[in-house]
């Protein structure tokens, strides 16, 4: 039975609207929520971007049965695999069984805040399998030393473990990326309904493991204003290629955006209030293979989008 939930927008949202927003989320019947790990936003007018570690800690103990992970961190550059691993055994502990680990190669827009390099996409995979070894180690237990090509640790030890570490999910937008989620990870997080990336993911070891997507969309009464709310708050969700990894400041995001049309947001985002035109995007993500699907609502309307799936959309998927 597909899973269905929502994403909690660090970049739009506050820390406090972030847990309200958790809250909502499991009272409208969804079942997981994903929240961005990110130190700038995309643009200006998001204006958000808080601590999602600390965030977490508020989420769980505002909800009882909302499972939620991170989509996704990069624990790379910006943030050492070592922190992640003690940051994310809290979070565990916290919200038992309730919690997964979303990991990505990351952006330059957040990684490059410390002044190191960023280095070329098949590098940055090598450091997140990497990555994810070191953690991994650390959730083992004991004393760990690790001198890798990457990442060195002396003698660390994640002393407040869980009972058992949470999934590890990797994000993947093309074949290599979907062959190391196979390889190393518990489950795949994709963007796009694509099929043949599932087909890689499962081929490299991916059988039986959860595939998770999110979609964008803004739900609004009026069409019109669910285009001009997306190009106000969300313009990135049609930026497309390198750029979306390259691009290092929120100004940068905004000059591409600027050729971003109308049209163009109506062809490529659902958008409005039509609940079929709803139920056939979230249907092209389970056609494809994916049994998890969240939502990301853009723009700040976000109690009238909980309306609309808790009496529209959720009875409907679940029933046919």
């Amino acid at each position: 039975m597909p899973s269905f939930g929502y994403k909690l927008s660090s970049e739009e949202q506050d820390a406090p609207s972030l847990v309200r927003y958790a809250r909502m989320a499991e009272e409208a019947g969804l079942e997981f929520a994903a929240i961005s790990d990110h130190f700038h936003p995309w643009v200006d007018r998001q204006g958000n971007s808080p601590f999602v570690w600390g965030v977490l800690g508020a989420i769980a103990e505002a909800t009882e049965r909302l499972r939620v992970g991170t989509a996704v961190t990069c624990p790379t550059i910006r943030i050492h695999p070592a922190l992640v691993a003690q940051a994310v055994a809290t979070a565990e502990q916290l919200m038992p069984g309730r919690f997964f680990l979303g990991l990505g190669s990351g952006e330059n827009l957040n990684e490059h805040i410390l002044g190191d390099r960023w280095p070329p996409t098949a590098e940055r995979r090598d450091m997140l399998a990497e990555a994810v070894e070191v953690m991994r180690k650390l959730w083992g237990g004991g004393n760990v030393t690790h001198r890798g090509t990457y990442f060195r640790v002396q003698d660390a030890r994640v002393y407040s473990l869980p009972e058992r570490p949470p999934p590890i999910y990797l994000a993947a937008s093309g074949k290599r990326a979907a062959r190391l989620a196979g390889e190393v990870a518990d489950g795949l997080i994709g963007l796009a309904p694509d099929p043949d990336l599932l087909t890689t993911f499962e081929h490299a070891g991916g059988v039986g493991k959860p595939k998770l997507a999110e979609i964008n969309l803004c739900w609004a009464r009026d069409e019109a204003d669910a285009v001009k709310t997306t190009l106000e708050w969300w313009p990135n969700a049609l930026v497309a290629g390198e750029l979306v990894a390259e691009l290092p400041l929120p100004r940068h995001f905004e000059q591409a955006a600027q050729m971003i049309t109308e049209d163009d947001v109506r062809q490529k985002l659902v958008m409005g209030a039509d609940p079929e035109r709803h139920l056939e995007v979230i249907q092209t993500y389970l056609d494809a293979g994916f049994d998890h699907v969240w939502i990301h609502q853009i723009g700040p309307d976000q109690e009238g989008f909980f309306e609309f799936y808790a009496t529209e959309i959720l009875p409907k998927l679940r029933s046919g």
